[in-house]
């Protein structure tokens, strides 16, 4: 694959007709879906899964989205969907990269960053990260050319 940084880690998703849109085209809405359940798996790959932000009573809430579509998927393609962490204040403030490829064709679909603040699930406010996701998404941070 022709990614744009390193080691990342990929999950596979298969566009489904409940995913296609009026244009005969994943919608929107698919690709945010999937780049959420992608997060959560390298999250979870990492340690940290959604009880133990419970426990915690911390959350890692999107604060924004940048995402460029640039080709469209289609019922039943086969996308490889890269995520790494590309900031990591351990305090508050944590970035993630995205990019999607079709299976098929090597093209890259979509490229995004997401940014998150870390917030007290009781409250919503934002609150500083606890020792548990400091010492695991900090060192999983990875180099960049940004």
């Amino acid at each position: 694959m022709n990614w744009h940084y390193p080691t990342p880690f990929v999950q596979t998703w298969q566009v489904s007709a409940e995913q296609i849109d009026h244009y005969q085209h994943a919608n929107n809405v698919a690709y945010v879906k999937q780049l959420e359940t992608t997060a959560w798996a390298h999250s979870n790959q990492l340690g940290l899964n959604i009880e133990i932000y419970q426990s915690l009573d911390r959350g890692m809430a999107i604060s924004r989205h940048e995402i460029n579509y640039l080709a469209a998927a289609h019922k039943d393609d086969k996308i490889d969907c890269a995520t790494w962490i590309v900031e990591c204040d351990g305090k508050l403030k944590l970035a993630r990269q995205f990019q999607f490829i079709r299976q098929s064709d090597k093209v890259t679909l979509l490229t995004a960053r997401t940014e998150f603040v870390c917030i007290a699930l009781s409250t919503g406010k934002p609150r500083r990260m606890p020792a548990a996701f400091s010492d695991i998404y900090c060192p999983a941070v990875i180099k960049t050319h940004e």
